[in-house]
């Protein structure tokens, strides 16, 4: 319930989460919910989960997109990680998407946080196109040569979220929403192969099916091709 109420609400903070549960039904108090939001990863105001942070020695690289104008398909490409909660646990999820059409380009899961699935992800999408600009958070499985040393090599620019900057990566952040909503929540999934199974062809129905007010009711594949 937490979760549900944090991805609707990501600024709430611990007392009016309590709050919103006890409307729901569920008496909480605040000491319970900071441990299960620190459990999780989550933070108010900051909707990144701590997920996102570098780790020591780890290189950094700034962010590049301020004042961009994103008007084209392979401009601009991010990447985050965010988890799915399963009827015992979690598991966390990975994908890449095209800032201008909203395409998944692809997308992993995986039971831990190494950076082997992100990199698995990547070269996949690097096999459909070459972006001029990725950007991701500042999470270590993103700090690591294993992972940006593929990007570089193809000479694209390397871009990060400002610590504390929850704006630069919104189009993933509003994926993670509308892909728990629309399916995770509703599925309640139990184990990984279900998830993946479930994802596979709700990703499909994202990318080829959902129409976006944003992109005149056209569909991301529609708009990335």
């Amino acid at each position: 319930m937490v979760d549900e109420v944090y991805t609707k609400y990501p600024f709430f903070g611990t007392r009016r989460l309590a709050d919103e549960l006890r409307e729901m039904g569920q008496e909480v108090g605040r000491d319970r919910i900071r441990t299960i939001m620190h459990l999780l990863g989550l933070e108010a105001i900051y909707p990144k989960r701590n997920l996102s942070k570098p780790a020591p020695g780890h290189k950094v690289f700034p962010y590049l997109l301020r004042g961009k104008i994103i008007n084209r398909p392979n401009q601009v490409w991010s990447a985050d990680i965010t988890y799915v909660r399963l009827t015992e646990g979690f598991v966390y999820l990975f994908a890449i998407i095209d800032w201008y059409s909203r395409y998944v380009l692809s997308w992993r899961l995986s039971p831990t946080l190494s950076v082997d699935f992100c990199t698995e992800a990547l070269l996949e999408a690097l096999m459909i196109a070459t972006p001029e600009y990725f950007n991701v958070d500042q999470g270590s499985q993103f700090t690591t040569p294993q992972f940006y040393d593929h990007i570089l090599a193809r000479n694209i620019k390397y871009s990060m979220d400002g610590r504390g900057r929850c704006f630069d990566n919104i189009f993933v952040e509003r994926l993670w929403r509308t892909v728990k909503y629309e399916n995770i929540f509703i599925a309640g999934y139990s184990e990984v192969n279900e998830t993946r199974g479930g994802l596979t062809d709700y990703f499909h129905f994202y990318n080829t099916q959902r129409n976006h007010s944003s992109l005149d009711r056209n569909t991301p594949f529609y708009v990335y091709t």
